[in-house]
């Protein structure tokens, strides 16, 4: 398949997770964090193992659980304690730095080659993500600014090991075994957080999109991508997700868009677009800037 098309499917991933704050905030109780990443990833895993019938075996228990973590119970964990003390632009900045980490984790678990080009796009990213959605009145949070950078970091390690550790099982079964051992909240969220009250008809709508559409089709996505392309290309697709958000916003709650919005989602794009540039493109200095050799 050529590679335009896997980039593509890819894509889709966080494109479609650009669409969870709409949800959140539109159809989901506000204050159970922990429970809400716990009903989205369980009942996902759950009914991809009813449809795979295959369980993890030996070493691959403990992986699947680290994965599982990484991607689920921390992340969005740290996620949401960035979003509650963050104001949603801060928030998503400083999450956009997973590219870049991921850029150096990646070299340092998988020898990848660092592509200048690479880092740029990064770099470009994480200011078109902050000229998209920072604002004047943003103000910083130690506690929230730490779990914004570890929850980067969780998601930089989860995407560089998904990339390591590839068991010889389908996809749709690797995918079933870390969405179920990362929704493993329930003690969690049932220690943490009180008891959820009575569901109405919009918060299972909004539970049942994000299980499925927002998780259990993106995860099979995004975890395709991981095993066809190189990290630092896949990770910097992430960047859409924000890009999606403010896109949403301005369609469906008749938010505006500044000019320097305009700016930031166009160096998000570009960003993208240079980041799947990197793997095939090589710096080479002009003839007058190389070394002269000796005589």
């Amino acid at each position: 398949m050529p590679r335009s098309t896997d980039i593509l499917l890819t894509a889709l991933a966080p494109a479609i997770w650009g669409s969870t704050y709409l949800v959140t905030t539109e159809f989901l109780p506000a204050g159970y964090p922990v429970t809400v990443a716990m009903l989205r990833a369980l009942p996902a895993g759950l009914l991809l193992l009813l449809l795979v019938r295959q369980l993890p075996a030996g070493g691959w228990w403990g992986k699947v659980f680290v994965l599982g973590a990484l991607n689920f119970s921390v992340f969005w964990t740290l996620l949401f304690v960035a979003a509650y003390r963050l104001p949603g632009g801060v928030a998503a900045t400083v999450g956009a730095i997973q590219p870049l980490v991921v850029i150096f984790l990646a070299r340092a678990v998988l020898g990848s080659t660092i592509h200048a080009l690479s880092v740029l796009a990064a770099l470009a990213g994480v200011a078109g993500v902050a000229l998209l959605v920072l604002t004047p009145a943003a103000a910083l949070d130690p506690v929230g600014i730490t779990a914004g950078i570890t929850g980067a970091v969780s998601m930089a390690a989860s995407t560089v090991l998904s990339r390591k550790w590839q068991p010889s099982v389908p996809l749709l079964t690797f995918t079933a075994w870390q969405l179920t051992g990362g929704g493993l909240l329930l003690p969690l969220a049932l220690w943490i957080e009180p008891p959820l009250s009575a569901l109405t008809t919009e918060n299972v709508l909004g539970l049942a999109y994000l299980g499925l559409f927002g998780t259990a089709v993106t995860y099979v996505l995004w975890f395709r991508g991981l095993s066809r392309i190189e990290p630092s290309a896949v990770s910097t697709l992430g960047l859409l997700s924000p890009f999606t958000a403010v896109i949403l916003g301005w369609i469906v709650l008749d938010q505006s868009l500044t000019e320097a919005q305009l700016i930031g989602a166009l160096t998000v794009l570009a960003s993208v677009w240079l980041s799947q540039l990197a793997g095939r493109f090589r710096f080479r200095f002009p003839p007058l800037l190389r070394k002269v050799p000796q005589t």
